[in-house]
């Protein structure tokens, strides 16, 4: 990507950005004949070509719009348009758009010529193009350049490894990508295989591997910057790759999205891309304790009880409940093993919250109201947005065991998501500021660049733009 901000360029390609109002101010100078096509509404697209120069006039809808509101105006633009865009000198005008503004519209400029399998060849990402806006400096356009570059690397790198079929992502092939965007952006690796995880005493995350053909890939990546006293977030990624059900087996149908199980991995992934990219002066400790839940005659059953890592025994009532096993292992490791200011951990995690909130947001709960007010904000500010829910001790009552410390699930037909994340915060140790984001129904669904429903990103903005400004 290249940003320049130099004078007396022949521009050979402009995009102009015009709300409803700031239109209807400054059509006159148009020709007539194009506002007879073009209004300033909300994705409206018109463009103008001449010998010399493509002209796209882009609509932004209302004088008022939110910075996120770029980005998705950006994303479809280009989805529409990107087999037309040219790698060429680039102008952007705009009378009312400001700097972060211009890094949002940028952002989805690039993030919507993403497509499976994504990479970087289109024009966009050529050196030839190069886009200028205003009188900001170089060192604020070289800024904007950077933070775009590791946002849309970390993004597309997320949207990909849940898009990709589940024979193209078996532990040993995703740990190995793990093992190089570790060494690329000065990661420490850590992996424990089936055989280690028995030492360590990982009972719950064994469970769910112990039918799988494939070892166990229980993977820590850390993060750490050289800056005194920073904080430390520790994140928890659930990492199924492929989801079967177990012997408590999902539905033929659609089962083929089950590839998706992995989404809250990938959106720490993406995480971890930016902030090591971005050198932010903070340390991360993530946790993706990556297998299958598979069918095979040493898959777990219905009615065994387990022993987690922290000596809480679980009975199991549902193999199909994988992702809070596998959950339950990772934090406690982590609450147990490192020194975190807060604790975050996202899972495509239950079918409640999809049924509950469907594509509009994720289902949220935290014990610290400072961390669950900050993530609501963030997720209004990204447009990766949350909802709060209820960690009433009342739901315990529903996961108690006759022959264990708790039920993996309640036989109650109501409050699912509810009852998943009280099972997990029996797994913090006591951790005084942990999330659960449960993004099952905004991971994977419609998206612009696909015709089923596929990887959208959530989570990756989120997570990066709260560590980014986490105070």
């Amino acid at each position: 990507m290249t940003l320049l901000n130099k004078k007396n360029k022949t521009y050979k390609q402009v995009f102009e950005l015009f709300t409803e109002e700031s239109w209807n101010k400054n059509s006159k100078k148009y020709h007539k004949n194009i506002s007879l096509f073009f209004t300033g509404k909300k994705y409206e697209i018109f463009i103008s070509i001449t010998e010399e120069t493509v002209t796209y006039f882009i609509g932004l809808g209302k004088n008022t719009i939110q910075n996120f509101e770029f980005q998705q105006i950006a994303v479809k633009f280009s989805q529409i348009h990107k087999n037309n865009l040219q790698a060429v000198p680039t102008l952007l005008l705009a009378d009312l758009i400001n700097e972060k503004q211009f890094e949002e519209f940028l952002k989805g400029l690039y993030l919507g010529t993403y497509e499976y399998p994504f990479e970087k060849n289109h024009i966009l990402w050529n050196e030839d193009f190069e886009i200028h806006f205003g009188n900001l400096s170089q060192k604020k356009l070289d800024a904007v350049s950077l933070r775009t570059d590791a946002l849309c690397e970390g993004q597309t790198a997320c949207q990909d490894w849940l898009n990709k079929p589940a024979n193209l992502k078996r532990p040993e092939i995703f740990n190995q990508y793990l093992k190089n965007i570790a060494k690329k952006n000065q990661l420490k690796y850590t992996v424990f295989n089936r055989k280690k995880c028995e030492e360590l005493g990982l009972g719950a995350f064994l469970a769910v591997n112990q039918g799988s053909a494939y070892d166990a890939a229980f993977t820590i990546l850390e993060y750490k910057t050289t800056v005194k006293n920073a904080k430390t977030f520790g994140l928890v990624g659930k990492c199924v790759l492929f989801d079967t059900g177990g012997i408590s087996i999902k539905p033929s149908d659609n089962m083929h999205y089950m590839k998706s199980d992995m989404g809250g991995a990938t959106a720490v992934i993406g995480a971890l891309i930016y902030a090591s990219q971005m050198k932010l002066p903070v340390n991360i400790t993530a946790i993706l304790p990556v297998t299958d839940n598979a069918v095979s005659e040493n898959a777990y059953l219905p009615s065994d009880v387990i022993t987690a890592y922290n000596g809480k025994t679980i009975e199991v009532l549902n193999t199909d409940a994988e992702g809070r096993m596998t959950l339950a292992d990772g934090l406690s490791y982590m609450a147990k093993n490192y020194k975190t200011d807060v604790l975050i951990d996202l899972a495509t995690l239950t079918g409640s919250s999809v049924r509950m909130f469907g594509d509009t947001c994720g289902a949220m709960f935290s014990n610290n109201d400072t961390l669950k007010n900050l993530l609501i904000k963030t997720g209004d500010k990204t447009n990766q947005r949350l909802w709060n829910l209820p960690l009433w001790d009342i739901w315990k009552e529903d996961f108690k065991s006759d022959v264990a410390d708790f039920k993996n699930i309640s036989m109650k037909p109501i409050g699912d998501c509810i009852i998943a994340a009280k099972f997990l915060e029996e797994f913090i140790e006591g951790h005084p500021n942990w999330a659960h984001l449960d993004i099952a129904g905004v991971a994977f669904g419609n998206v612009g660049y696909a015709k089923e429903k596929a990887a959208t990103g959530f989570g990756v903005q989120l997570l990066a733009d709260l560590i980014e400004n986490y105070h």
